[in-house]
């Protein structure tokens, strides 16, 4: 029986569960419409999965069946209903598996990389959303949980999906792959993250990026960043994999090659050359990288099955995701400042791309970067943030603002006229940014997710809002 509330479509019944997961139902039968690991985010009608991480999803049963889940999957008794089953998360798997196999027509694809990969997850869904029938990642939902979970929540009638995929350490893509069995994969780029991980930095990342390719389809085909410096050795990788490999980037070869890329107050304007064809098109985007990343995107959207005109129209609505490049207009002391928002992350590469993008912003007043620590970049750390000091000269940038032991080294690197001024962490500097910024400046905030960039962000969207005095 559908559980109050319960509004949506059923996903799965108890005995499919039983039967995917190889469990027992206890107490009366029901239906779920969804799924769900965290107990606050629950809808009415989900199945609530009790993983044993962090926190036992145990102790939270009650939780969700307060919050109207129709059924529990758990590895011990709990309240009934619920499919009793030796390991939830060996069970989400099996699960997963399940749903692949029923959604038989569905053509599936997978993104990994460096950089970019959940912007162009995202683009790419924006894309299937418009021909139906999609599915696909929510977040960052990439490694051996979200993926899993993803998959398992793909509607038996679905006729296109996407799956992001993540990785800090060598073999943690492949299962992944062999769980999706994409249809077509696509890696935006190999770079020095998470090289502390890898005892042969760049090069162990590549082939931990390149396991998206063990899972692939016969036949499928191999997204390729050809103007990444790995390129031959994925393509490499890709040919002995039986892959069909079409490459995005600037070479005449391409599948879908960059001719122009012009940043302008709404974005960026874009000319390529995709499959043989011509086209012009708009971006909300103007970050350098997302030339090729809107490449990538669309030549994921052609392979599984949209048209070219439906991604395109797709990337010209597509708006930058929080914490990837949104853009915020504040008011501030009477009048405004845009405020671009990269704290999500960042890296070598994505951090000189987003300093050329707020570089070439219009601006009234000046333009403005606050920039905290790049992590994970092994030993080569310091030497990387000192050597955004030449991005930098080569920008109209007024002034840098620099928290975090490392950001120090970029700090004392910089021309003294463009030091805004630096603290050791992000909390530090709120106060100094705060007073600095004039009506009409620019400010772009970057830095990796750790090291807290968006604690920034948030000071300075909670200093623009009115009080409320009354």
């Amino acid at each position: 029986m559908m559980s109050e509330g319960q509004g949506r479509s059923p996903l799965w019944t108890s005995a499919e569960i039983e039967t995917a997961t190889g469990g027992v139902r206890r107490g009366p039968f029901f239906q779920v419409s969804g799924i769900d690991i965290d107990s606050r985010e629950l809808a009415p009608g989900d199945l609530f999965v009790a993983l044993t991480a962090e926190r036992d999803g145990h102790e939270f049963v009650e939780a969700a069946r307060a919050r109207g889940a129709a059924g529990v999957l758990a590895s011990r008794p709990v309240a009934e209903p619920y499919v009793l089953v030796d390991d939830t998360l060996v069970a989400l798997g099996r699960l997963a598996r399940a749903a692949r196999d029923r959604a038989a027509a569905a053509r599936r694809g997978a993104v990994t990389g460096s950089v970019g990969k959940t912007s162009v997850t995202q683009a790419v869904l924006a894309g299937l959303r418009r021909a139906g029938g999609a599915h696909g990642s929510v977040r960052s939902f990439n490694n051996h949980i979200g993926v899993p979970l993803t998959l398992a929540r793909m509607p038996a009638d679905t006729r296109r999906a996407v799956f992001e995929m993540g990785m800090n350490h060598a073999g943690e893509i492949a299962p992944l792959s062999r769980l999706v069995r994409p249809h077509a994969v696509a890696i935006t780029n190999v770079e020095a993250v998470h090289v502390e991980n890898f005892d042969d930095g760049a090069a162990g990342v590549a082939r931990a990026k390149a396991e998206i390719l063990e899972g692939l389809e016969p036949g499928g085909g191999a997204i390729l960043n050809a103007d990444n410096p790995w390129f031959e050795e994925l393509a490499a990788t890709a040919s002995r994999a039986g892959a069909r490999i079409l490459a995005f980037g600037s070479a005449p070869n391409c599948a879908a090659r960059l001719t122009a890329f012009s940043p302008n107050s709404e974005g960026a304007s874009v000319e390529a050359e995709v499959l043989g064809r011509p086209v012009n098109f708009a971006l909300r985007q103007s970050a350098p990288h997302w030339g090729p990343m809107s490449l990538c995107a669309l030549l994921m959207m052609v392979e599984l099955g949209v048209t070219i005109e439906t991604g395109l129209e797709a990337l010209a609505a597509f708006e930058p995701l929080a914490g990837r490049g949104s853009v915020l207009c504040l008011p501030w002391k009477g009048g405004e400042i845009l405020l671009v928002d990269e704290s999500y992350n960042a890296s070598p590469v994505s951090m000189s791309s987003a300093l050329r993008a707020l570089g070439a912003r219009p601006a009234a007043g000046r333009r403005v970067a606050v920039l905290t620590d790049m992590l994970e970049l092994g030993a080569d750390a310091l030497a990387a943030h000192r050597g955004l000091a030449s991005v930098i000269a080569a920008q109209p940038i007024d002034a840098v603002f620099c928290a975090g032991p490392l950001m120090r080294g970029l700090f004392d690197a910089l021309d003294p006229t463009r030091r805004g001024g630096y603290a050791p962490d992000a909390g530090a500097l709120i106060d100094e940014i705060g007073a600095a910024l004039a009506p009409g400046d620019v400010v772009m905030v970057k830095g990796s997710h750790a090291s807290r960039a968006s604690a920034i962000v948030a000071a300075l969207v909670e200093r623009a809002a009115p009080r409320d005095d009354g």
